[in-house]
């Protein structure tokens, strides 16, 4: 009865999202602005919502349970506590002027700001990282239909990326917006009623040295504190130049809206993820005193949900962990599609044939292709949090100098910038392939095995890329930007660019 219960309630709510998307898809009406940026037109409630649906993602719920039962809260809790620091600053910092300019991908900053050249490497990195990310939500997925509709592994990440692929191919952001809306609050009302219920049935024993107020392992190398603060720094601040947050900025109806939205998804990002970091440390206890057995090769919180929620509870909280996976997927997945059409392939939105939008046609196209590439990476590395981090990592090493620069100081030039980019990010990569483990997790994407690098100094890769990235991009910028005259021409030439993407 509980697996008929599980079975049908999850069918019924895919369909359900699906046939949200597709209504939703009647918005487009053949326009690749309304595809790619819902119009500009998100309301705060909206706004709000799907920034907050994109970071509370599979990786931050299902990722963030298993690193906090095996080695600690900060290790769990880092991933939410990192995205929601990265929502604040950009509230903070980034929102106002980024949605003021009218932009359509976060690569056109890029190339208005800069060069074509710089527009172009800047998406590949965007488009290889997102991929990571893509898979990540894909492999949750592929572990929740295993484990309560009966199917493998690898089916089940096919089933759920057709799912997503079909409405977000169809209805695009508006599409994405409609339906993270309802994807958040079941986030939401799921994981407090899971942590509740938990709270008033059992002894929530946290092991010794496990807890919040162990702060050794924020302190301590041995205890992970470099892997710790790697995984807060590289989503607190590599997140900012995620192209599915900041199509989600432009997508805001104002700049102040822009900003309300970031804070208030910041503050959810935390109610919903921290609480599973809590659960993860009782975890193993509860399901001693339940008389559950723990399987390495299931997720934690489905052990919880098969062993001890009662089968209603579970259900939610099942479809809790498939809305925060697809609700983040949608959004990967417009987000690099968007990004190959319009700024690699160079189909601005303008172009039309007699067919209708070429940008918009081509969008679609990328959909399905890069859907394909996540499906790939997610039956090759059956990992969750860790690939949020790789994904992340890139973006820190050398995308988030150029962006802050290119807002913040007059001094940036394009070649620093391409210093910057090629140099922080090949730095990251090296060290990728030279380290056995990946933020505690062994490499089996890409590993060199050698004598220089050795598992203690996971993490610092991390920490020590962005500084050579920034090295590049100060040192060259200074050695290119020419006397005032030409910096302030350039500064000139930047803004009419940027004038002009806002006109058109």
């Amino acid at each position: 009865m509980e697996n008929q219960i599980f079975f049908w309630g999850i069918i019924l709510f895919l369909i359900a999202t699906l046939a949200i998307g597709l209504w939703a898809a009647k918005q487009i009406k053949g326009d690749s602005v309304n595809y790619l940026v819902a119009g500009r037109g998100l309301v705060l409630p909206l706004a709000a919502a799907t920034l907050m649906a994109q970071s509370v993602d599979s990786n931050a719920t299902l990722g963030n349970m298993d690193l906090a039962a095996a080695f600690g809260f900060w290790a769990g809790a880092s991933l939410p506590l990192g995205l929601a620091l990265c929502l604040f600053l950009t509230a903070l910092f980034f929102a106002k002027p980024m949605n003021r300019l009218g932009l359509i991908t976060l690569p056109d900053f890029y190339r208005v700001k800069y060069n074509r050249t710089t527009e172009w490497i800047a998406s590949v990195i965007m488009v290889l990282s997102f991929s990571f990310l893509l898979a990540g939500n894909l492999v949750a997925g592929g572990f929740l239909f295993q484990s309560f509709l009966g199917t493998t592994y690898t089916l089940g990440v096919i089933l759920i990326a057709l799912v997503v692929v079909i409405y977000t191919a169809s209805g695009g952001l508006f599409a994405v917006a409609y339906t993270d809306a309802i994807q958040v609050a079941i986030a939401l009302i799921g994981t407090l009623a899971l942590l509740g219920f938990l709270a008033f049935n059992f002894d929530f024993t946290i092991p010794p040295g496990m807890g919040p107020f162990d702060l050794e392992q924020l302190t301590d190398p041995a205890a992970g504190a470099a892997i710790n603060w790697a995984t807060l720094l590289a989503l607190g601040l590599g997140d900012i130049v995620a192209i599915d947050f900041m199509a989600r900025v432009f997508a805001a109806d104002s700049p102040e809206t822009a900003q309300k939205a970031c804070f208030i998804s910041s503050a959810g990002t935390v109610i919903i993820g921290v609480p599973f970091s809590m659960m993860a440390l009782a975890a193993p206890q509860i399901l001693a005193t339940a008389g559950v057995a723990i399987d390495a090769d299931t997720p934690l919180l489905f052990s919880l949900i098969n062993g001890v929620a009662p089968p209603a509870l579970g259900l939610l909280v099942i479809m809790a962990i498939l809305s925060a996976s697809l609700s983040t997927a949608d959004g990967a997945i417009l987000g690099t599609s968007s990004v190959i059409a319009h700024n690699i392939m160079g189909i601005r939105h303008d172009n039309y044939t007699t067919s209708g939008s070429r940008l918009l046609a081509l969008t679609r196209t990328m959909a399905v292709v890069i859907t394909v590439i996540g499906v790939i990476f997610a039956v090759l590395v059956p990992q969750t949090g860790i690939l949020l981090l790789l994904a992340f990592d890139l973006g820190f090493a050398g995308l988030l100098i150029p962006l802050v620069g290119g807002i913040y100081w007059s001094g940036s030039t394009a070649p620093g910038a391409l210093a910057c980019i090629i140099v922080g990010t090949l730095t990251r990569l090296g060290f990728f392939v030279l380290m056995p483990t990946m933020f505690g997790a062994d490499n089996t994407l890409l590993y060199l095995e050698n004598p220089l690098l050795t598992a203690d100094f996971d993490g610092f890769p991390t920490l020590i890329s962005p500084l050579v990235g920034l090295v590049a991009f100060v040192g060259v910028s200074l050695l290119t930007g020419g006397s005032k005259g030409q910096t302030q021409a350039m500064a000139e030439e930047s803004q009419e660019a940027i004038s002009a993407t806002s006109d058109s």
